[in-house]
């Protein structure tokens, strides 16, 4: 198996975050590989392709790759968030899905195949990154049945509401062109809409503002940089669409509460 399959795969804890530390799991953000969240204790919230809904102890949300989301963690959240290899992505689903697992035997089935990945991730046994490997595909097959079987729950219908479908488009241009400095105009336009109605929707279905998510994802991208890499704070300001690294550090400072220099002195590590 070729190293850059395995150095994707990973698995971060997910506790309790200082209120410093919540754009880690709050802010908008995608990978260019799937994620699979699985709570274990505690009750929030998480929005993924501009649907808010609310999560809960044993469950698990796949969230495709390139898809925005961001899901509170406060106090009594305990969990785990899978970086799934993108060569391993066609065994997954190609939609967001939000299992909520009822019954014990496929909540312990789960736990225990979650358990022994960490153990091949964290151990340094002969061959535990390829024993990581099949513990994931294990994983894949295991949601898959979870999947089948919970096809007969009720549906949530707002995801087929003409305000979901509006904004999970709207969140998908966000991902493509979040770089550009595009404002709202630009995608209503695109999306064949008003920013007033865009926004109307982006409220209904998440509660927030659609300037609000376009920003959300923009400052999440610039913590990634500063943290992540040595790239110029000016080159970063430029790459992100702004027009000066004075705006930039304005817009940034306002939304972070620190400029794009100190929350790169802190080095404040994100969640992958």
């Amino acid at each position: 198996m070729p190293d850059s399959l395995r150095n994707r795969l990973g698995l971060v804890a997910i506790g309790q975050n200082s209120a410093a530390l919540r754009w880690r799991t709050e802010a908008m953000r995608s990978h260019t590989s799937p994620r699979l969240l699985h709570i274990t204790r505690g009750q929030g919230r998480i929005t993924v392709a501009g649907l808010t809904s609310g999560y809960g102890p044993n469950n698990l949300i796949f969230i495709p790759a390139r898809t925005m989301y961001g899901f509170e963690a406060g106090p009594g959240v305990f969990g785990s968030l899978l970086s799934i290899p993108a060569a391993m992505a066609p065994e997954w689903p190609d939609q967001p899905v939000h299992l909520r697992l009822k019954d014990v035997v496929a909540q312990k089935e789960i736990a225990q195949i979650l358990d022994a990945l960490e153990r091949e991730l964290t151990g340094r046994r002969p061959g535990h990154q390829r024993a990581a490997l099949y513990h994931a595909g294990l994983l894949a097959v295991s949601f898959a049945r979870q999947h089948e079987a919970s096809a007969a729950d009720p549906r949530d219908a707002r995801a087929d509401s003409a305000a979901a479908r509006l904004v999970a488009a709207f969140a998908g241009l966000i991902e493509r062109d979040y770089r550009k400095a595009q404002g709202v105009a630009g995608y209503a336009a695109q999306l064949g809409v008003t920013p007033t109605h865009l926004t109307r929707a982006c409220r209904a279905t998440c509660g927030r503002a659609a300037l609000a998510l376009v920003n959300d994802r923009v400052i999440y991208e610039a913590r990634i940089l500063l943290r992540e890499t040595r790239t110029p704070v000016q080159d970063i300001a430029r790459d992100l669409g702004f027009s000066s690294a004075a705006y930039f550090t304005r817009a940034f400072q306002a939304r972070a509460g620190m400029t794009p220099s100190d929350f790169r002195r802190k080095g404040q590590a994100p969640l992958s």
